[in-house]
């Protein structure tokens, strides 16, 4: 008997052999048991999801000599035509190779004319965006108002590229991706059917790489059988896909956590030494750091299938969430420069040593081994301070070690991997003089940065004391005893009452009536529910009822709340450049490195914030 590929001879004959889609099972399933049957449909979706099949199973519920039915027989002569091909009455047309306006004229030539044997003449159109503008512009009226015995069922990858004239004529649903857990279980299933020894592992990784797409599950899946003689093993999947074991990936963590250039190379080499396809390599750390921050958020949302529970365990007790989100980020831009990189091996051992050269600098140390010891060591910790940093390889072939000036961690001799590792690590020995300077910089602009803070750390101090000043306000007799501009920003106003009232000026504070004055721009935003909420504001400050009256002035006498305040920050941010520019340290960074300051850098940290 000829051997049948397992994506045809598992095809769904019904929507209850269906995996996924409920929510378009469900639609179509209540309109054919209660006959509520549109007359074009357009199912959407990426390959493999089953647009056709679920077409072809809708068709048979049509046809079936049984009757209109979301449960079609599939014995009858009907059911079978249509599950082997040759229903007369099930027209199946790919719109791909039959573009031409010339096609559609002649199949809808053929429209008025009843069906041969079933209840309705169906016709199947597949990558229905393929179809030229003219051929759309034909199918227009025929798929707005068909005869009583035809019905559409349209399908496409790509329903941008359909027309809305089109599309409105439709009821559409829109496939989804299928998901990784969905294609696991069903690979399983159909393992256990066909008889075929498999790993659960090595099943998650067919599912992985399907990407949403059941029948590329069950292609791939074709493929794994063959490859491995008949049993579906993680090895044999692994080199088939061309991505690394498991216990590769733990051991370029695992360097990666100890900070071990040498190590990581080492592990690096041995994975190039496979010749594997890197983009799937970088895949898999990707998913790794992926579920690892799952992890770190909410264990119930890892996938079991993918890593084990006591990796993540580990990997998410010793590195913060702001790290695993740094080397993600590292890896994703770096799996896109391997495609441009004139040596894939070479971009890759890059790669490895970019992870270590951006590592945040911490103040303890912590082992693979100590991890696996004490797994809670650090869980529940928040970020590890220090600044990203690089550093050249060590004579111990460790770099951006993680340990603290006082505290460090002997190397095994045989970690360097060969002769290049150690050449390099003795060149960082060349580079120690220009290492020093930097080291002179970084204190010179640490002692710049100190002074500063102090200095604004006193500003800040001294506005706090002014805005207690201000809000202090004793009870006014008249418009010179009211601070106005210090009153203008402390009435908890906001938005546009708060724009109104720092751009008005004081006039006149008499007998409790309050009169400010505004340009005629400013007058117009104003309100009756705007004027009730200011003079609220005003009288649960100054705690005495008052009459509020806004005027319009082609011109304002001396400076609104919003004048005055500019005025202050910029008197306070000149006064923070001079302080800048007398400053000890800042003298001696622009003496060793002729640098210049940037006057318009400077700002307020609040104003930054702002």
């Amino acid at each position: 008997m000829r051997y049948q590929v397992l994506a045809r001879k598992w095809r769904p004959a019904n929507f209850q052999q269906m995996v996924g889609q409920e929510h378009v099972l469900q639609a179509l399933v209540n309109a054919l048991d209660s006959n509520r049957l549109h007359h074009a449909y357009l199912f959407t979706g990426t390959r493999g999801v089953g647009k056709t099949t679920i077409a072809r199973i809708f068709a048979k519920s049509l046809n079936c000599d049984q009757g209109i039915s979301s449960r079609p027989c599939g014995s009858c002569s009907s059911c079978l035509e249509i599950d082997e091909g040759r229903s007369v009455d099930l027209i199946e047309i790919d719109a791909a190779s039959r573009t031409g306006v010339e096609d559609m004229r002649e199949l809808l030539d053929n429209v008025q004319y009843a069906p041969t044997r079933g209840r309705f003449k169906i016709y199947l159109i597949d990558e229905v965006h393929m179809l030229s503008k003219h051929s759309f512009n034909a199918l227009l009226k025929t798929l707005e108002e068909p005869p009583p015995h035809v019905k559409f069922l349209l399908a496409t990858t790509d329903p941008q590229k359909v027309p809305v004239t089109v599309l409105s004529r439709c009821l559409q649903f829109n496939l989804k991706r299928m998901s990784r857990s969905q294609i696991l279980t069903q690979l399983q299933y159909l393992t256990e059917q066909e008889a075929v020894d498999a790993d659960v592992a090595a099943l998650g990784q067919l599912a992985g790489a399907a990407d949403g797409s059941m029948r590329d599950a069950l292609s791939l899946l074709d493929q794994a059988i063959g490859y491995g003689g008949g049993a579906v093993k993680q090895a044999s999947v692994e080199s088939m896909l061309g991505s690394i074991s498991r216990d590769y990936l733990r051991r370029l963590f695992d360097a990666l956590l100890e900070q071990q250039a040498a190590t990581l190379l080492r592990e690096a080499r041995a994975i190039i030494e496979h010749n594997p396809d890197y983009q799937r390599v970088c895949a898999e750390m990707l998913t790794l750091l992926q579920q690892i921050a799952l992890h770190q958020r909410d264990p119930s949302l890892v996938d079991e299938y993918d890593f084990p529970l006591e990796l993540l365990q580990q990997y998410s007790a010793a590195w913060s969430p702001e790290e695993i989100q740094l080397y993600y980020q590292i890896m994703l831009q770096g799996r896109h420069d391997l495609q441009i990189s004139p040596d894939e091996a070479a971009g890759f051992e890059m790669l490895m040593l970019r992870l270590i050269a951006f590592a945040p600098a911490t103040d303890s140390a912590v082992t693979a081994d100590e991890v696996k010891k004490k797994p809670e060591l650090n869980k529940g910790q928040d970020a590890r301070p220090g600044d990203p940093s690089l550093a050249g390889l060590d004579a111990g072939g460790a770099t951006g070690s993680r340990t603290s000036p006082d505290r460090t961690r002997s190397v095994d001799e045989g970690s360097r991997v060969d002769a290049a590792i150690e050449a390099e690590s003795r060149s960082s020995a060349a580079g120690e003089q220009t290492m020093q300077l930097e080291s002179e910089a970084d204190i010179v602009v640490a002692e710049a940065v100190k002074s500063v803070a102090d200095a604004a750390a006193d500003d800040s101090r001294n506005e706090t004391a002014v805005t207690l000043s201000e809000t202090a306000q004793p009870e006014p007799s008249s418009a010179a005893d009211l601070d106005w501009s210090g009153l203008a920003y402390n009435l908890g106003l906001d938005g546009l009452a708060q724009e109104i009232v720092a751009n008005s000026k004081l006039e006149c504070l008499r007998d409790g009536k309050l009169k400010l004055a505004l340009l005629p721009e400013i007058h117009e935003l104003a309100n009756a529910v705007i004027e009730s909420e200011i003079r609220r504001a005003l009288e649960q400050k100054l705690e005495v009822s008052l009459q509020l009256e806004l005027s319009a002035r082609e011109s304002l006498t001396g400076e609104t709340p919003l004048q005055a305040k500019l005025r202050r920050l910029e008197q306070e941010r000149l006064a923070a450049i001079e302080a800048i520019r007398e400053d000890a340290a800042v003298r001696k960074l622009q003496q060793a490195f002729a640098a210049e300051l940037d006057e318009q850098s400077v700002v307020k940290i609040d104003t930054i914030s702002n």
